[in-house]
């Protein structure tokens, strides 16, 4: 138990893997692919949404502030995002623009819905990255609506459209949970108190959340039509993006002595809406990307949690 507890992401991981492959590899289960991937569909945002509520009993309204390096780290993902649009846009060859795409969906992809959750349990401040989870939604909406017509005018969503889809598809999944938690706290305080006292029950619904996120990411990795080539230039691109935002976080975290909080807001990202994005609103081999930097930024939070529990 106590291994099980001290490396659940990594085994959360490797069971997301091995769940994939038993699964595809039993014909008797053949007729239920379809059947499946609706039932995640489904559990995905549920098990989202309870973590959420879980971990935001623990947040006080009081506590939603805005900083100054959340200023800072919009300023980064936007600029980042905007050389790489200038890039493309130039750009005429498929391999590099798909490459840099890749890159830039996972630069300006906003922090996870679950960082939270994974915050808390490094030492962090939940409030600072929750407000900042918010504000970036809505750059991230901005700037992909604006951006999507530039790299594909034929055929592309407008900007009010791309962004009304956006917003439409984070902020119930993001707002829903707070919300409850605010209202429960004024009408039901006691509940309230008492599962906050069990937030750590929000960890272990993340880790169920991550092993059915990575067997996801291997079915889209497997059935991909792209070249290995190009295939691992998205693998390389995504795992320097994921390095380099960490690295910028931790920097910026750091001077305002935030450094917990500040790295995971811009290094933990929601690789199901990057996905999603990359499918939407550029070339769809982009989507692939979201697909490794879950797999990156998680092995990373584990080495973090790892060292957490030494230094404990």
């Amino acid at each position: 138990m106590k291994t099980l507890k001290n490396w659940t992401l990594p085994i959360s991981m490797l069971m997301g893997i091995l769940s994939y492959w038993l699964y595809t590899s039993i014909p008797l289960f053949d007729n239920t692919h379809q059947i499946a991937h609706q039932v995640i569909d489904i559990l995905q945002p549920l098990l989202i949404f309870l973590m959420l509520f879980i971990t935001f009993c623990k947040v006080s309204p009081r506590q939603l502030r805005f900083r100054r390096w959340h200023l800072w780290l919009l300023l980064v993902q936007l600029l980042i995002f905007a050389v790489g649009l200038g890039i493309c846009i130039v750009l005429h060859n498929q391999f590099w623009q798909i490459t840099i795409e890749s890159f830039m969906v996972m630069i300006i992809c906003p922090t996870a819905t679950a960082a939270a959750v994974v915050t808390q349990k490094l030492g962090g401040n939940a409030a600072s990255l929750t407000t900042y989870t918010i504000l970036i939604n809505i750059i991230t909406a901005f700037a992909v609506s604006l951006s999507s017509p530039l790299l594909y005018p034929y055929g592309s969503h407008g900007f009010l459209t791309a962004f009304l889809m956006i917003l439409a598809k984070v902020f119930p999944l993001l707002l829903g949970p707070f919300f409850l938690a605010m209202v429960l706290r004024i009408l039901i305080p006691r509940l309230i108190l008492r599962i906050s006292r069990h937030s750590n029950i929000a960890f272990y619904l993340w880790a169920v959340a991550l092993m059915l996120a990575i067997a996801v990411t291997v079915r889209s990795i497997v059935h991909t039509n792209c070249s290995i080539s190009l295939l691992l230039s998205i693998a390389v691109s995504s795992a320097l993006s994921c390095i380099l935002q960490f690295a910028v976080g931790h920097i910026i975290g750091h001077h305002y002595n935030d450094t917990i909080s500040a790295a995971q807001s811009l290094g933990q990202k929601n690789t199901v809406l990057a996905i999603w994005m990359g499918l939407t609103f550029l070339h769809p081999l982009t989507s692939i990307a979201g697909g490794f930097y879950s797999i990156w930024h998680n092995l990373y939070n584990s080495w973090q949690l790892y060292t957490k529990r030494k230094q404990d």
